[in-house]
């Protein structure tokens, strides 16, 4: 890719960002006679690819020119091309710092936060680079998978839905917000974008979106031979495994879910589905210690998921934390009003408290809830935490 200067950057849009991929935008600034050697060196370095040698060489120039915003971005491209993501944070944070209203070092940042599994952050900075760049339709989609990573279905929906007809046929676009909807509900919808999906032929990730569609009406065998074909065709598609340990865990086998969580795992550190799931097999052995870091590590994971929340004060419960499970319970209904789980679970702590009045009027609202659901008989999302509350009591 051309390295840019810094006059020609400010004039030229950002290039396409590849969904999930890293994008660099270097550029050089123009510097003293002196330096300007090893600053040449250093680009004609990172250019041919060879970041390792670019790497001192800019920190090199950046003794003397500490706040030149387009070299410590240079910086920051080169320790990412290595794997350094931490450190390409911290560079892509100073040249910002220098110039604010970069979207080249603030979607680099903001990719280098998605490559580290900091999913809040890099959407964070994925949204200011759109303020800069409205329309740009790979951040949109960088941005549509950080909700859906997030669980924020609704989120990536609403964001996806204005390209749905300029988008048409696309396979990044038919494959994320079928997702989104899949795992909102939306089954109809969501099928149709499986049906654009499978025109093109068999494929790993419209095997994937099928599987979701049958755990969403409890078809779990049917979701596990569609799971199971999803990681044939590509063992690496993201989340492939967490969904295929998801449904063997439905159907009980749990020594095969527990080996496809932690292959999920391998592929991805960061992920989810995988770490929550495992907390809650953990919980249900009572396995207590290893399951509450597990839910602490989705929830760093998913900041201010009621699942999530709801198993930690389930383990507090268990472990006669009477008083620190009913704060945390009673925080939960309050955001989530229909959580059944936690009511039930609520209903425990105040007759444990001796609290018998409110005990019952948890227990009458989980009676109208289990009543409401029954005869409404809805799909449950199985990605979403909210409505699997009730594991690892």
């Amino acid at each position: 890719m051309p390295f840019l200067s810094p006059n020609t950057m400010r004039r030229r849009p950002i290039l396409p960002l590849g969904i999930l991929t890293l994008t660099f935008y270097p550029a050089f600034a123009q510097t003293p006679a002196d330096p300007e050697a090893t600053l040449k060196q250093a680009i004609a370095f990172q250019q041919a690819g060879n970041s390792v040698k670019a790497i001192p060489l800019y920190r090199e120039y950046l003794k003397t020119h500490p706040s030149s915003s387009n070299v410590l971005s240079n910086l920051g491209a080169a320790l990412a091309h290595e794997g350094k993501y931490s450190e390409a944070i911290a560079e892509y944070t100073k040249s910002l710092a220098v110039e604010p209203a970069n979207p080249q070092a603030m979607a680099n940042l903001g990719i280098a936060y998605y490559k580290t599994g900091q999913i809040p952050q890099a959407r964070e900075k994925l949204q200011a680079v759109l303020g800069l760049m409205p329309g740009n339709q790979q951040i949109i989609f960088l941005m549509a998978d950080c909700d859906i990573r997030l669980g924020d279905y609704k989120g990536a929906i609403g964001i996806l839905e204005p390209l749905e007809t300029m988008r048409a046929e696309d396979d990044t676009f038919d494959y994320l917000f079928g997702t989104a909807l899949l795992r909102d509900n939306q089954i109809d919808r969501g099928s149709k974008l499986i049906d654009h999906i499978l025109r093109r032929g068999d494929s790993a990730e419209a095997r994937l979106l099928m599987g979701t569609a049958k755990l969403d009406v409890r078809d779990y065998l049917g979701a596990r031979e569609d799971f199971e074909k999803a990681v044939t065709l590509n063992p690496k598609l993201p989340e492939a495994h967490a969904y295929l340990g998801l449904a063997l865990a439905r159907v009980s086998d749990v020594e095969k879910a527990t080996a496809e969580f932690h292959a999920e795992l391998a592929l991805d550190p960061n992920n989810f589905l995988a770490t929550f799931e495992l907390g809650v097999l953990a919980a249900k052995e009572q396995k207590n210690a290893e399951a509450r870091k597990l839910f602490v590590r989705s929830l760093n994971l998913r900041p201010g998921d009621p699942g999530v929340r709801y198993q930690l004060a389930s383990l507090d419960l268990a472990e006669g934390q009477v008083e620190k499970a009913r704060v945390a319970l009673e925080a939960i209904i309050k955001e989530s009003p229909d959580f059944t789980a936690a009511h039930v679970n609520l209903a425990t702590v105040y007759y444990r408290l001796q609290r018998k009045e409110d005990g019952d009027r948890e227990r009458n609202l989980v009676r109208k809830l289990n009543a409401a659901s029954q005869a409404a008989e809805p799909g449950v999302n199985p990605s979403d935490s909210t409505k699997r509350g009730a594991s690892g009591k």
